[in-house]
């Protein structure tokens, strides 16, 4: 028996507003521009600088260094497309990038977990990325699926294994941020042709998608490129992350570490046009601020989360929809802090229109898993969701006629106009619990509860047996030639 995967509650806000005005907005992006043509990037691998030169940019091979030219970036950025959908197992669960609607997505790359049973932290394996994919599958806030932790029990295959435990435990998107090179490329792209069930369908509906991490100060990442670009010929969405971090990896100032990080992206988006023409591709900016006694990474800082909506800002620039960076915290343990690092990030991130996000469910400057930061994540989501919605102002929301019924000194709680309505109202289910003596109790300890009872309870439809076993059958093979098993 499996339960039905319930349907997804994206943020879709009232209206839009900008961080940065249109005129700081094509500042920034001619500095973009500036550095890209006048300092270039760094690219190891001798397959893209190929690409580079063949479609005009300026390439130094022994230096392994790209130029490219505005008129360049601007012809090839204007291939990509602004909108398209990202499928899931579930045609129901689909996600269309069309500017309405925000969907988020669990964090990732975690490598250590708190035990679900003992509480105490170990290392991170697959099973954590299963019993996780069904938590993510249960909770409404949740978009698409990110393998949460890494599967540090298969080492040299680790991407393929999160793979399969995502695909195996939840009906929705998937998007892999481990999948590098050529050779796991390879088997990733044919685990995606199996979910969708053929070429046709993996291309309007793609079940799995890729983000790429540049390499700060302006570098990209010979393996992440080379496998950006099988998925780009496969026709899956591929995205580019920078995580420049102000003061070490980019300039001190916020506008300088923007820059930075937008040319490492802009130029990876530009190869896979130049690639693949038209081939569906998004832009993601999540930088950090270095502390300035320590030297450390701080993923949320007073001035730091402002960065993430300005990226929103600069990937609606280039035409391309936006990954954004929310719920990062560098809070220790679940608590005030991860709390308060979230909301802002994800409010500002809706507001300025970005279409996807990711972040929820990690500590530890995304390192930690607790299971149920996920759950106490998600309420904030939807605290957000609502308010970003908006105001209903129709004349029934106004309700004149119940206030002039009831009048002065009247009460409300009698009329029907207030039953219909208080049951329409949304309520936390962490801050509103009560125990038997009407006591609220601690949203911590109901957080942990509500993960345990959707481990025990929510089990999502499972692959088809042809599924499994062709998924089962790639695995092995990728073991055996890789060498994934210790």
């Amino acid at each position: 028996m499996f339960n039905e995967t319930p349907p997804l509650q994206p943020i879709r806000p009232r209206s839009q507003f900008h961080i940065v005005d249109e005129e700081q907005v094509r500042q920034l992006a001619n500095g973009t521009l500036e550095v890209l043509s006048d300092t270039g990037v760094h690219c190891p691998s001798e397959k893209c600088l190929r690409i580079y030169a063949d479609h005009g940019a300026q390439v130094d091979f022994d230096r392994q260094i790209v130029r490219i030219a505005p008129d360049l970036v601007s012809s090839s950025l204007s291939q990509a497309p602004r909108y398209y959908t990202m499928g899931a197992r579930s045609p129901s669960h689909d996600i269309a990038l069309d500017g309405t609607a925000m969907f988020c997505a669990t964090d990732g790359c975690g490598i250590e977990t708190i035990d679900f049973l003992t509480r105490e932290r170990r290392p991170s394996c697959k099973e954590d990325i299963a019993k996780m994919a069904r938590m993510a599958d249960h909770l409404t806030s949740i978009g698409f699926y990110w393998p949460i932790v890494s599967a540090v029990d298969h080492p040299s295959t680790s991407p393929l294994h999160e793979l399969d435990a995502s695909f195996n435990n939840t009906v929705k998107h998937v998007q892999s941020e481990t999948v590098m090179g050529e050779e796991l490329g390879r088997y990733a792209v044919e685990m995606a042709r199996v979910i969708a069930g053929d070429e046709e369908t993996m291309r309007k509906r793609p079940p799995l998608s890729l983000l790429v991490c540049c390499i700060a100060p302006l570098g990209q990442d010979k393996e992440g490129m080379e496998s950006a670009l099988l998925f780009a010929k496969a026709g899956l969405p591929v995205g580019f992350m920078s995580m420049a971090n102000a003061g070490t990896t980019g300039p001190a100032s916020l506008a300088g570490t923007v820059v930075a990080g937008d040319a490492e992206i802009v130029s990876a988006l530009v190869l896979i046009q130049m690639a693949c023409p038209g081939a569906p591709v998004f832009h993601s900016f999540m930088p950090g601020i270095m502390h300035p006694r320590t030297g450390g990474y701080l993923a949320t800082t007073w001035e730091g989360t402002l960065l993430y909506p300005i990226g929103v800002e600069m990937a609606h620039y280039w035409g391309v929809p936006s990954l954004a960076g929310i719920f990062a915290t560098d809070g220790q343990v679940p608590g005030w802090q991860t709390g308060g690092d979230a909301a802002s990030s994800l409010m500002l991130c809706a507001l300025a229109g970005a279409e996807t996000g990711s972040g929820l469910g990690l500590v530890e400057s995304c390192t930690l898993l607790y299971p149920e930061e996920i759950v106490m994540d998600s309420d904030i989501y939807h605290r957000v969701r609502l308010e970003a919605a908006g105001l209903d102002t129709s004349r029934e929301a106004l309700a004149l006629d119940v206030i002039k019924e009831t009048g002065p000194r009247g009460m409300f709680l009698k009329h029907r106009h207030t039953r219909e309505h208080l049951k329409r109202r949304q309520y936390s289910d962490l801050t509103a619990q009560t125990d038997r003596l009407n006591q609220l109790r601690d949203p911590l300890e109901v957080a942990r509860e509500k993960a345990n009872m959707i481990l025990e309870t929510h089990h999502p439809q499972p692959l088809e047996a042809a599924q499994q076993a062709e998924i089962t059958r790639i695995l092995a093979a990728a073991d055996r030639e890789i060498g994934g098993q210790r």
